[in-house]
């Protein structure tokens, strides 16, 4: 019986991890659009991120198109960006041209042994395969290093926005894209840390204010960069960016001209022992 339940739970793994692979190698068919109307991140998030490093060498894991980075260029960071598919990070190497750039990813991370103090990861540690990706950056990171993951949220408690997240399905709005939601999701991070395999302390969680200057069709043009709408068929993806569309033009927030999309920057931030 105990065998059997092994392979199950194996099998569950490796289906969950297919997933995983499916959603996280969208986005290069869309590394433009995701250049253009992604968010950046709230610079007191990150500040608050890098608060505690024991130095200024900071490795962007999973960086992307740069958005992180570019926030990481502007603090004053020694920032070397890490990214695994082709077209995001030739997106940011045009946009960032000084960055050191690597192709690689959480799982095979190109740096030596304690080569920087901090780890960071912009709306990307969800796709890592921790089981790999920890001993992985454990080993990058300097003794009492920092790793913290950041993701951009929509601020619920505003009326719209929560009508918003309900009219935009998971597929736009998934399990970590709320506040509420980013907590219980984020507390059960699978990160070592106690036994033999202890590489991390506590996890701590902190949200700072954010917000990005949107018109509707920017919107629109925001949440079909989400990986659940990249992966959708084609004919069920546009059904449901009309649905977007038309509640966007029925709010009178959003009907006409430019506002402000109210957002977080919530991140999870844990030291390396």
């Amino acid at each position: 019986m105990e065998e059997a339940g092994r392979h199950v739970e194996e099998a569950e793994r490796h289906v969950e991890e297919a997933e995983r692979q499916v959603h996280r190698s969208s986005f290069g068919a869309a590394a433009a659009a995701y250049a253009a109307h992604r968010p950046d991140y709230a610079h007191a998030a990150v500040r608050w991120a890098l608060e505690p490093a024991p130095g200024p060498r900071v490795l962007d894991l999973g960086a992307g198109t740069g958005k992180l980075t570019a926030a990481l260029v502007a603090l004053g960071a020694d920032v070397v960006a890490v990214e695994p598919d082709p077209a995001m990070l030739s997106e940011l190497r045009r946009a960032l041209p000084t960055v050191r750039t690597l192709p690689g990813s959480a799982e095979a991370i190109p740096l030596p042994d304690a080569s920087v103090d901090t780890v960071l990861a912009g709306n990307a540690m969800h796709w890592f395969d921790m089981d790999v990706a920890g001993p992985e950056i454990a080993r990058v990171l300097a003794p009492g290093g920092i790793l913290a993951g950041l993701w951009n949220v929509m601020d619920d408690q505003v009326d719209w926005v929560a009508g918003l997240a309900r009219i935009s399905g998971h597929a736009a709005v998934g399990p970590r894209d709320t506040p509420a939601a980013w907590r219980a999701e984020t507390a059960g991070a699978h990160l070592p840390r106690t036994g033999a395999e202890a590489r991390f302390g506590s996890p701590r969680q902190a949200e700072f204010p954010h917000g990005q200057r949107r018109t509707a069709d920017t919107l629109v043009s925001t949440l079909a960069t989400r990986a659940g709408m990249l992966v959708m068929p084609e004919q069920e993806r546009e059904a449901a960016l009309d649905r977007i569309r038309a509640f966007l033009a029925a709010r009178p927030e959003t009907a006409e001209g430019e506002f402000v999309l109210p957002m977080l920057t919530a991140v999870l931030r844990v030291r390396r022992l």
